[in-house]
């Protein structure tokens, strides 16, 4: 199971999406506080649909804690510091997707002390980040690729037809 972990997430309706796509790829969420808003904020059930009572979410009360919880967790910032290109990383089946609040992203003490687990995804220009729910798609479904999409449905079905044989 893929794990995807918010480092103090802001803005209450990137991380129902993010908990969305969570629940639609198997995937485990870890949010470490502070947060920038309640759980039970409505925009994060607005943007999680229906689906927000299917997560698998845990919250830690620091960036330690979640350490502490997680031994020996083989985990993979994404910054846009990183110095390797997230298609380039090999991902294990079990390991942990970091991605830092949408203002700040992950502190850079912390990206020093796991520089070759940092990876960029690559932008033109001199933008300065992507979307955080955007970024956490990317990175995770290349992951998700990377792993034969375990356990995740291939193949689509019509509501009213039927596909050709």
């Amino acid at each position: 199971m893929m794990n995807v972990v918010l480092l103090e997430p802001e803005m209450p309706a990137n991380t129902g999406n993010i908990g969305r796509t969570c629940v639609a790829t198997g995937t485990k969420l870890h949010l470490i506080e502070p947060l920038g808003f309640k759980l039970n904020d409505k925009l994060i059930k607005r943007a999680g649909l229906d689906y927000w009572d299917k997560l698998d979410v845990t919250v830690y009360c620091d960036y330690q804690d979640f350490l502490d919880r997680n031994p020996g967790a083989k985990i993979y910032m994404a910054t846009t510091k990183g110095l390797h290109v997230y298609s380039d990383v090999e991902y294990e089946p079990d390991c942990f997707l970091m991605f830092g609040k949408e203002s700040a992203g992950i502190p850079e003490d912390i990206l020093l002390e796991n520089q070759e687990q940092c990876v960029r995804i690559p932008m033109w220009g001199d933008i300065r980040s992507l979307n955080l729910s955007n970024s956490v798609s990317i990175v995770l479904y290349e992951a998700l690729r990377q792993n034969g999409f375990e356990k995740m449905t291939m193949r689509g079905q019509l509501h009213h037809l039927h596909w050709k044989e």
